[in-house]
């Protein structure tokens, strides 16, 4: 039995940023087997160009992703939300093996069960270099920033 993950659908505001918080909090630890259990074990995203289906393939992904992308941070903001649906936007920065950082600029759109498990992940993604003294995210969100929006640039 697959346990409960709240907020469950459908999402109110509150709810929705609750949600976009706790996926943000998740992925900053790049922890992908933690990453992995807020997603339906059958999930399917589409990840900029590459199509993943269930928990282990979310696992081995995120695993080279956060292998290539070290000191990865990252920033969700609520966009939108109705139903079982959240739309969010997001940055991360983060920096490659030659020390080149980049900060990759994105939309997800994304459907949930009855459970609150993400069973469906789209999300479209652009890289910017940025030099060091660019960086804005040194780690993750302060606990009194939590829900706030990003900046667009």
């Amino acid at each position: 039995m697959t346990p409960i993950r709240p907020p469950v659908p459908p999402f109110d505001e509150a709810a929705a940023v609750q949600k976009v918080q706790a996926a943000e909090d998740a992925w900053n630890t790049r922890d992908p087997h933690r990453v992995s259990l807020a997603y339906t074990p059958d999930s399917v995203w589409r990840n900029r160009d590459t199509f993943i289906t269930g928990r282990d393939q979310i696992v081995d992904f995120l695993t080279a992703k956060w292998e290539h992308e070290l000191d990865y941070a990252l920033r969700k903001s609520l966009w939108s939300f109705g139903g079982n649906r959240i739309a969010v936007r997001f940055q991360y920065e983060w920096h490659n093996a030659a020390g080149q950082w980049r900060r990759s600029y994105g939309n997800e759109l994304w459907e949930f069960d009855a459970d609150g498990l993400m069973r469906r992940r789209e999300a479209s993604i652009n890289d910017v270099c940025i030099t060091e003294e660019q960086r804005r995210w040194f780690g993750p969100r302060p606990a009194e920033e939590a829900g706030q929006q990003i900046p667009l640039q």
